[in-house]
């Protein structure tokens, strides 16, 4: 699978990552050989980048990618994980002495002595232009607690503002058809910068798997029934802050874009990693064919230019107009 270099980390990974959150809760439950069979998976389709939370599952995501790790040494994944989320969100309590216990936790979870990547977990808006944080952060990597640092934004702003400090490796944002903004100055300033960009929540939370209706029913402690309105957390991490109706009709006319012989799934991935300035996409997987199939999406041959104006243009008429534009 094709890699790139993942910002100011300096080390490749794959176009095609494996987001982890499945793997922890908000998604039903799963089981350690079941998550275990979706990272194997992933690794011999080629996946060399996992993206994980200290609160996934309070720990359980890490905890299982580390037991993995240790049965397959040889595996060659770079690990991204995120921290702060597990605290009330106070920029107060964004301090190096909270830092140190978070990304210890977290080594020990992983089972590692340096953390590949750590990023700020969508922390308070104030948190990014904070000169301690920063401070702090580049401490971990001078105690060799973690390799790198980056954040994870909800906000274009957020991202602007982390890209311009000199330490942030990588941004991770919302992108994906239905969410074009960060294309607009997100993608450039860190292409200039040199900073690395995961693409998260890639298919809209599903919906642009092209599988639901308007009658779709997800269980009570999915986040798809929970968070539609951002009730729980914030409104952009399910279905992209997209109105799930319209949504389940522009996901219809997207999947008449898709090339023959490919799946919506694997269009709206593959335009992702088109888009200049993307590092890696970070889908998750609930099976090993579901890993499979998104890995496939990296040999894809790329869009045309028609279909990318398509894309476009779809967004432009279903989705701009009713979209939360503050973020």
């Amino acid at each position: 699978m094709e890699q790139r270099v993942l910002g100011r980390t300096g080390r490749k990974v794959s176009v095609v990552g494996l987001g982890t959150w499945q793997l922890g809760e908000g998604w039903g439950d799963v089981h350690e050989e079941d998550a275990f069979a979706v990272l194997d998976a992933s690794v011999a389709a080629g996946v060399t980048f996992f993206d994980t939370a200290d609160e996934y599952g309070d720990g359980r995501s890490e905890q299982l990618i580390g037991g993995y790790l240790r049965a397959r040494p040889d595996a060659g994944v770079f690990v991204a994980t995120k921290m702060g989320r597990r605290v009330e969100q106070l920029p107060a309590n964004y301090t190096l002495e909270n830092f140190r216990a978070w990304t210890d936790r977290s080594r020990a979870n992983l089972g590692v002595d340096t953390l590949d990547l750590m990023q700020l977990h969508c922390p308070p808006t104030p948190v990014y232009s904070c000169d301690e944080v920063y401070d702090g952060l580049d401490t971990l990597v001078a105690e060799k607690r973690i390799a790198a640092y980056a954040v994870s934004v909800r906000t274009c702003d957020e991202a602007l503002t982390a890209i311009a400090r000199p330490g942030t490796a990588s941004v991770q944002i919302v992108l994906n058809p239905f969410r074009l903004k960060p294309l607009e100055e997100v993608l450039p300033a860190a292409a200039e910068a040199g900073v690395g960009i995961i693409a998260r929540v890639p298919l809209a939370s599903g919906l642009l798997s092209g599988k639901y209706t308007k009658n779709t029913v997800f269980q009570q402690d999915d986040h798809r029934t929970y968070n539609r309105h951002g009730e729980a957390f914030d409104r952009g991490e399910t279905f992209s802050g997209v109105d799930f109706e319209s949504g389940v009709e522009a996901a219809a006319e997207f999947a008449e874009l898709t090339p023959p012989g490919t799946s919506s799934a694997q269009t709206a991935l593959r335009w992702i990693i088109q888009q200049p300035g993307v590092t890696t996409v970070i889908p998750g997987a609930r099976s090993p064919e579901q890993a499979r199939a998104n890995a496939a999406a990296a040999a894809m041959p790329p869009l045309p230019g028609a279909t990318l104006q398509a894309v476009r243009d779809l967004y432009d008429r279903r989705i701009r107009g009713q979209v939360h534009h503050h973020w």
